[in-house]
């Protein structure tokens, strides 16, 4: 079934990526073989790379789909990491063979989500509060020392003569600048994406009022919303401005999949963080959740599934603790692979709006039009 199935895939882009490569290096094991050692391990439930490579010496299966090879467990990993976008599109592919075969019924189909640790810790994140004070009690200590290594070096040059070196800054003192600096970085950070977040926010109630100022039917609301429109579109532009002038590193905006929710700092109205937002400094772009009554440094990850076969029909991360919001984007995104629209998509509660019961009743009221 999974070499069938192997046979079916397109794995040329994984293969052109390959042939771009210095021919004098190490052969490359061949892709499709890679990519059926991972796709059969996940499918049985084997994620470690290590064990992938145990499998091919111990079970038959795996022996069959490497053909007799044993890749290295670095190789596993180092294939899956810098192959990682191409292995995406490849998900979809397996998905439309599943279709064709007639494995999707795409009646009643089922979404979830569950909170997956990030490689990084809790512990390595900051409030916006904190990092104000962390930014101001280094700026002391780190003055105090100038001026302790300024007085140490005029005794010394007094003692020893200005020939002697005594100009280089203390250990302590360069740790101290080096966590000042990742600070300000950090809190740089924060501070665009939660002006981002605020001119996001700004420009969708700037939107609301341009759809009033167009179809109220009261003049003086269309009016007051005309000029609310205006006001807002200024507001959020200069926000828009002032976040782009942000100093901080590259990231400031995470990388969500295209139509999933992500989250945002809360911020005050001017854009700036308020005490509690987080920001975590070894992977700026996870958050802190809560998975089983405990907290944990991740993400959101949502799958939408076929449950007459347990087929996923659709998959998704995002950085937003809640559920409430995914439920849109995952069936629309389910609707673009499967190229039609499930019957029925059962969720719980935790994604349950006032946005999607609005969209669940215009769609009772105009049924020929896609869910979402």
């Amino acid at each position: 079934m999974m070499l069938d199935i192997l046979e079916e895939l397109d794995v040329s882009a994984i293969e052109e990526k390959y042939r771009q490569k210095d021919p004098r290096g190490t052969r490359p094991y061949a892709p499709k073989m890679m990519v059926g050692l991972l796709l059969y391990g996940y499918s049985v439930g084997i994620r470690s790379s290590r064990k992938l490579e145990k499998a091919t010496y111990e079970d038959i299966p795996f022996r069959v789909l490497t053909a007799g090879h044993h890749p290295d467990h670095t190789r596993i990993s180092e294939f899956r990491r810098k192959d990682l976008d191409e292995l995406e599109d490849l998900f979809l592919q397996v998905f439309q063979i599943c279709q064709r075969m007639g494995l999707v019924e795409l009646g009643n189909m089922a979404l979830d989500g569950t909170k997956v640790q990030a490689s990084a810790s809790k512990h390595k994140a900051m409030s916006y509060e904190r990092m104000l004070e962390e930014e101001e009690r280094l700026k002391e200590e780190i003055q105090q020392m100038l001026e302790e290594a300024e007085a140490t070096d005029r005794a010394e040059d007094e003692r020893f003569g200005r020939e002697n070196r005594g100009d280089e800054l203390p250990e302590e003192l360069e740790r101290r600048r080096d966590r000042l600096e990742k600070i300000q970085e950090g809190k740089a950070d924060l501070e665009k994406e939660a002006k981002q977040g605020r001119a996001e926010e700004v420009q969708a109630k700037a939107d609301r009022a341009k759809k009033r100022a167009e179809s109220h039917e009261s003049k003086r609301e269309r009016k007051r919303s005309e000029t609310l429109a205006e006001k807002w579109d200024k507001q959020a532009e200069q926000l828009r401005e002032e976040a782009s002038g942000q100093v901080g590193a590259e990231a400031g905006d995470p990388e969500t999949p295209e139509g999933m929710p992500k989250h945002r700092p809360k911020c005050e109205t001017d854009g700036t963080p308020k005490p509690k937002a987080q920001r975590n400094f070894t992977d700026p772009d996870s958050r802190i959740m809560e998975k089983g009554g405990e907290f944990l440094q991740g993400y959101n990850c949502q799958l939408l599934v076929d449950k007459a076969n347990q087929i996923i029909v659709a998959q998704g991360v995002t950085n937003q603790s809640p559920d409430n919001g995914n439920f849109g984007p995952m069936v629309e995104k389910g609707a673009d692979n499967a190229e039609a629209s499930p019957e029925a998509v059962l969720a719980d509660s935790g994604y349950w709006t006032r946005r999607l019961r609005r969209r669940l009743k215009r769609d009772q009221q105009h049924p020929d039009t896609r869910p979402f």
